[in-house]
């Protein structure tokens, strides 16, 4: 009986050993809060292009428009982006590897925007515009993805 006891001690101390330590909580949780953010950020961009996509079809509905055609054209493409950062808000909280990349991409390409406003007369807009852009790009380089470049295997 004591044979069979020497085993379930000796695991339980190796889970014991294997649990992080206190200090690397805090660490965890402000990668948390990155991905929470990178995500809240991707659905926010998401969502406001979809409102605008409904906009956009409210207007050609109501006035018409001289060339409906390209109205339509520019909702769904305007709405296949609204799709893809809307998959990138579920698949940051999911815990995904890959979304670091697209989410920095997107927002950088903000940038010019946010400067194209600033020489259109529309600093107040071109603000928002950065500021989301470089919150993103914060974010998201500030969230762990898991990178197994430190890693041995293949």
């Amino acid at each position: 009986m004591c044979a069979g006891e020497a085993p379930l001690r000796s695991a339980s101390l190796t889970r014991v050993t294997a649990a992080p330590s206190p200090s690397d909580r805090p660490s965890s949780h402000s990668v948390d809060r990155a991905r929470v953010v990178a995500s809240a950020v991707s659905a926010l961009q998401g969502l406001f292009l979809l409102g605008f996509c409904v906009f956009s079809l409210v207007e050609l509905a109501s006035s018409g428009s001289d060339n409906p055609g390209r109205v339509v054209t520019e909702v769904l493409l305007v709405a296949v982006f609204a799709v893809g950062l809307l998959a990138l808000a579920r698949f940051w909280v999911a815990g995904a590897d890959w979304p670091k990349t697209p989410t920095i991409v997107w927002n950088l390409l903000l940038l010019p925007v946010a400067w194209g406003l600033v020489q259109g007369d529309r600093a107040l807009i071109a603000l928002v515009v950065a500021a989301v852009g470089v919150t993103g790009i914060a974010s998201a380089v500030a969230a762990h993805t898991g990178d197994r470049s430190g890693d041995a295997s293949p």
